[in-house]
């Protein structure tokens, strides 16, 4: 399904303050619950926010691959296989915030200049098949608000078992 130009802008502004709406929600976790896991396989706040600067250096490659490239192919990864042999616990909050602040600020005025064209061009995604950066603005636009949203769950039930005990 085609975007509208007004439905791309909405999600390119939601893109472009997702590193923000992170921070939001990382400035409110106790120094104490950064490292706390809610559950087995689950991630902890600090966990999350490797992830996302990963992630989103992950991204902005892959609309560049998706608008320049001839034939473009976007390789999937185990993210949580990163998380556990890139020992995310072990990686710096402050340089992964500032990744994705970066990576973000590099790629917002992109889409703003982004032709119709290169917004329908499909490459393949080795994981869902089909991909245009259509489909790429849809995930990461929301990608940051949704592990900020993670990040709040977590302090919720961090909170919660603290005051059980």
């Amino acid at each position: 399904m085609v975007m509208s130009r007004e439905e791309r802008a909405a999600l390119i502004e939601q893109y472009a303050q997702g590193p923000q709406r992170v921070r939001e929600a990382l400035a409110k976790v106790p120094r104490e619950a950064l490292q706390w896991r809610p559950g087995p396989g689950r991630w902890s706040a600090h966990e999350v926010v490797v992830h996302c600067a990963d992630s989103e250096t992950n991204a902005a490659l892959r609309i560049r691959y998706l608008i320049a490239e001839r034939e473009p192919l976007i390789v999937g990864y185990d993210q949580d296989a990163w998380a556990r042999l890139f020992d995310y616990h072990a990686q710096p909050i402050e340089e992964s915030l500032a990744a994705v602040a970066a990576a973000r600020a590099r790629t917002a005025p992109l889409l703003v200049r982004m032709s119709e064209a290169d917004w329908t061009k499909a490459g393949r995604h080795t994981e869902s098949g089909p991909y245009t950066a259509e489909d790429w603005l849809r995930i990461y636009a929301a990608h940051l608000e949704g592990h900020a949203r993670q990040i709040e769950g977590n302090i919720a039930a961090w909170k919660a078992t603290s005051s059980s005990r």
